[in-house]
């Protein structure tokens, strides 16, 4: 079951979709380009949220909006889960994880790399048996030293990589490497929009063979709760 694990389709609750009318125009394009499950992973940002329970009404409203409308109807909701000093100790921070699964997807931040980052990925993982799914790996290529991106695809996490990676000669050795080297990883549209960021599984599907793309569907019922 062809599965999109990163997508920003609800709208009106971050930078993604501006209207219910984009949010349907995306999902039914993932449906022409093969998608059968997605996952709603909408920016979380500690820092700017009242509380999660706060968050997860903004979340619902927004899929309220337009589930009923849908081209696909095997949706589950998430979140895109930035990576702040303390986030492990946030209370609730599981119910971020993706619905009916125990993987939360984490947003790694875009500067240096330092320790602190590792343990809240690790503290995580192993107070709340979380599974975590790191996002588009290859983004950091810019910000981490080769040691660096060593540690990350290193820590026993579900490993993301954005489509549009396949298309990038430098972010596709880092995909390439992922694919051959680790077990766990999973693939998303990382879709915003339309225009600049719409979804792309077409460009997957033309560039990925079908047994890695059939791994990265698997990543859902392995981790089911």
């Amino acid at each position: 079951m062809l599965t999109e694990y990163h997508c920003h389709i609800l709208p009106g609750i971050d930078d993604g979709s501006d209207s219910t009318d984009t949010s349907l125009k995306m999902v039914e394009m993932m449906k022409q380009q093969g998608v059968q499950r997605l996952i709603a992973t909408p920016h979380f940002y500690a820092h700017r949220e009242k509380s999660i329970a706060d968050y997860l009404k903004k979340r619902q409203a927004a899929f309220e909006a337009i589930k009923d409308n849908l081209a696909i109807q095997d949706v589950h909701l998430g979140a895109e889960v930035a990576i702040e000093h303390g986030i492990s100790d946030l209370p609730g921070i599981e119910q971020l994880a993706i619905q009916g699964t125990r993987i939360i997807l984490l947003e790694l931040p875009y500067r240096a790399y330092e320790k602190w980052m590792s343990e809240e990925i690790y503290n995580i993982a192993a107070e709340y048996k979380l599974k975590v799914m790191l996002a588009h790996v290859h983004r950091y290529l810019p910000y981490y030293s080769k040691d660096e991106i060593e540690t990350i695809l290193s820590s026993k996490s579900i490993l993301q990589i954005n489509n549009e990676a396949f298309s990038s000669w430098k972010e596709k050795r880092i995909a390439k490497k992922v694919m051959a080297e680790h077990t766990h990883f999973a693939f998303g549209s990382d879709a915003h929009d339309l225009t600049n960021r719409k979804p792309n599984w077409d460009l997957l599907q033309k560039k990925v063979k079908s047994d890695a793309i059939a791994v990265s569907d698997s990543m859902f019922e392995r981790y089911l709760v």
